[in-house]
Order: structure tokens, then sequence, then C-alpha cells
């Protein structure tokens, strides 16, 4: 008997019951948080479509351009290394200043406060692509339809599930440690200064209220729907396509035109068979500069006992038909 043609190959078993659909709304009264979330999605959003046209009909200056590329990596790093590499999965020990740097810089990606960042990642990884975990694209089933529904999900729509990560069982070391935890709650305030610092330096660079509204359209609003969209699409897009030469229990896949926007995360079969592994483009030409900055602060003796893998590592996660293939 042959495979319905609309039923993706070797997906995860379909579950016995439906997961809860997100919440956007419907019966329930929506949140404060709830909507503050939606306009902070949208808002960006429009400016980055707004972007397109307007580049293309006046351009753009330079400084623009430096200050959303300079606030881009900056947060995008701040994710990467800080977020995610050493909160979430302790690739490494940092000393109490750069601890402290990281989850300020993650701050400025308006992505939420660090505590909740972390307890939905760590349980992703305790239930990835399985029932319980927060966004995967393939949480209503393995039809084509299905999972169009699932990348919507995966990509935004968890994020006003009512349902929220319970974080003192997830990340309980964050909250017992004071400095980490006023940051996590200083999330607005950092947020402001995120959205503030381009349209200051383009006002006091230019002199001119025109060059801090264009600094706050580029550098600010463009800057964060982009890193937004990057950032959600490891969730949504590494999970349903790309190459899978590790072993993982899930769907993570090597996405390899997303690795320089994304800081070298969507290298994201490796870090799925390898969560602590502080790189995660192992592979030749895999570009990670992520790894490379953990390796900068290495050195500057501001990081410390990271976990670097080695080749004996890396084969010991490799598929068989990857390693006969080497």
């Amino acid at each position: 008997m042959t495979a319905s043609p609309d039923v993706i190959e070797d997906a995860p078993k379909a579950r016995e019951a439906p997961l809860p659909s997100a919440t956007l709304g419907g019966d329930s009264k929506r949140s404060v948080e709830q909507i503050a979330l939606l306009l902070f999605i949208t808002v960006p959003f429009v400016a980055l479509l707004a972007a397109v046209p307007l580049a293309w009909g006046w351009g753009v200056s330079w400084l623009d351009l430096g200050l959303m590329v300079a606030m881009y990596y900056i947060g995008c790093h701040g994710i990467t290394i800080g977020f995610h590499r050493y909160f979430t999965h302790g690739s490494f020990k940092a000393k109490r200043p750069l601890r402290i740097a990281l989850a300020i810089m993650g701050s400025l990606a308006v992505e939420g406060p660090l505590v909740r960042w972390v307890a939905d990642h760590r349980r992703h990884h305790r239930f990835s692509d399985a029932e319980g975990d927060p966004h995967s694209p393939w949480r209503y089933g393995e039809t084509v339809p299905a999972l169009l529904k699932g990348l919507w999900w995966a990509h935004i729509g968890w994020m006003f599930d009512e349902e929220q990560t319970p974080q003192q069982k997830y990340a309980p070391d964050l909250i017992k440690d004071p400095a980490i935890r006023r940051v996590s709650r200083q999330f607005a305030l950092w947020t402001s200064v995120s959205l503030l610092i381009p349209p200051l330096v383009g006002g006091l660079a230019t002199w001119s209220w025109q060059g801090a509204v264009t600094a706050f359209f580029w550098g600010s609003l463009v800057r964060v729907a982009l890193l937004h969209h990057v950032t959600w699409s490891i969730n949504s897009i590494c999970h349903a396509v790309g190459k899978r030469p590790f072993k993982s229990r899930d769907r993570s896949g090597n996405v390899w035109w997303l690795a320089v926007l994304s800081c070298g995360e969507s290298w994201h079969n490796l870090h799925h068979a390898d969560p602590t592994s502080a790189r995660h483009g192992v592979l030749k030409g895999q570009l990670d500069s992520s790894a490379r900055i953990i390796r900068w602060f290495e050195k500057a003796g501001w990081a410390y006992d990271v976990r670097w893998p080695d080749a004996g590592r890396i084969d010991s996660r490799r598929k068989e038909d990857a390693v006969h293939a080497a």
C-alpha cells in the first residue's frame, strides 16, 4: 500500500490526541502581556515590510545601515551566546561581569525576559518535536496542511498560548541569582534602551530630528523585526527542513542559508544531537560566529570550561550512513 502523497516522510509519529491550540483571543480575554506582545510583533513587522520599497525609493544612509547591523548582531549574539548556549545549556562558564553583560545583550534583542526565554527553551529540548514541546512544527500532524499550520504555530502562534512554561521548574538556577533575576525583571527597561539607542545616536550624529526618525525606523523597528523572524525560523524552519547528518530524537535540521543571520544557530541538527556543545557549526565550511566570539572570550580569560567538541565527540553523534560517507 503506497503512502498518501501529502504525507511528510520521516515525520514524528502522530499523537493519539491533539495538543491544545494557540489562544489568540476568541472567547478568552487577552491579557495586557499578550496585547503588548502583539504590538511588539506587528509594529516592527510592518516596518520590515515597508523597508524594501523605502530603501528602493529613497535609499538608506550608511549611518542607519550601520546602526541596524550593529544593534542586530549585538542582540543576536546576546541571544545565541548568552540566552542560549550559556544560560540555557551551560556550554561554558563565565566570570560575573560577562555573565551580566550577556544577560543585558540578550535582553536588547527584545525576545522576552531572560528567565522565561530559558525556561521555554529547556522545555523545548526536554520534549523536542513531541507532546510537551512548546513550539514544534509537527504539532498538528504529518500532512502538508497540518505542517503548514504547525509552521505558523512554531514561528509565532505558540507565544500567545495561555499555558506558559513554569519558570520555577525549568529555570530555578537563574531565579536564585539576584542579579540575573533583576535583569530579567527589567525587560521593559532594556527594551526601551534597545529601541532608543539608534535614534539617539542618529539624532546626535546628524543633529536633526530626521536623522533620529530614520535611525529609529532602520536601527530599531526593522532590526527588531528581522532578528525576531530569524530567531523564530530556528523553531519553525529548522525543525521542518534541512540536512540531518547527526543522530537526534527529533526533526532538527541544518539550514545553511540562515547561518550568518542566525550567528551559527541554524546548524541545528548538531545542536540537538549535542546540546551542550559550544560550537554548532562543526563541519567544514559551517560558519558559526557565536563559537568564534566564545573562543575570544576564552582567550581573554572571561570564559572558561568551554565545552568544545572534539573529533571523537562529533563522530559518536554521526548517523551510520554519514560516517560511511565521510
